[in-house]
């Protein structure tokens, strides 16, 4: 039970072993600021973890630039904007809802309305061609089926 309780904690530690003392500034307010930027930020190796939590040699890199940019006097946008711009808009964990953006987010919703009312009309149709009764055969059209039939028999 030991081990099991051991091996949890060093596993959920795991994050906290991602920022290394030397990268963490002297200032505290400047250093909250930085691991809330990095959390926003997407490594680049790793895809699904931020670069706060990353332990890849880019992740610490990104996390480098960050402080450099506070510690220049750069506005939490302007760090955004700066990483942005040099690694493109895929390097935010959350993608801004403007431009092509806006056409994947509204692409889901669109789609799944549009196939549900494709959905529903194919069975309006089919629930309709069910309820028509079908056209009786002429009597040209009878005789033809019974002479098809008489053919085929052996």
């Amino acid at each position: 039970m030991r081990v099991l309780i051991a091996a949890a904690l060093i596993a959920l530690a795991g994050p906290v072993l991602a920022v290394q003392p030397d990268e963490m500034l002297a200032d505290p307010a400047l250093e909250a600021r930085a691991r809330e930027l990095s959390k926003e930020l997407r490594c680049l190796v790793c895809r699904n973890e931020s670069i706060d939590e990353s332990n890849a040699d880019l992740a610490r890199d990104l996390r480098i630039l960050v402080r450099e940019r506070l510690l220049a006097g750069d506005g939490d946008a302007e760090v955004i904007a700066f990483v942005t711009d040099r690694y493109g808009e895929y390097v935010l964990l959350r993608p801004q809802k403007t431009g092509v953006n806006l056409i994947l987010w509204g692409a889901g919703p669109v789609l799944l309305i549009l196939g549900a009312g494709i959905g529903l009309a194919h069975q309006r149709r089919n629930r309709l061609s069910r309820e028509t009764p079908p056209e009786e055969l002429s009597t040209a059209e009878a005789a033809r089926l019974r002479a098809i039939l008489q053919d085929r028999d052996p």
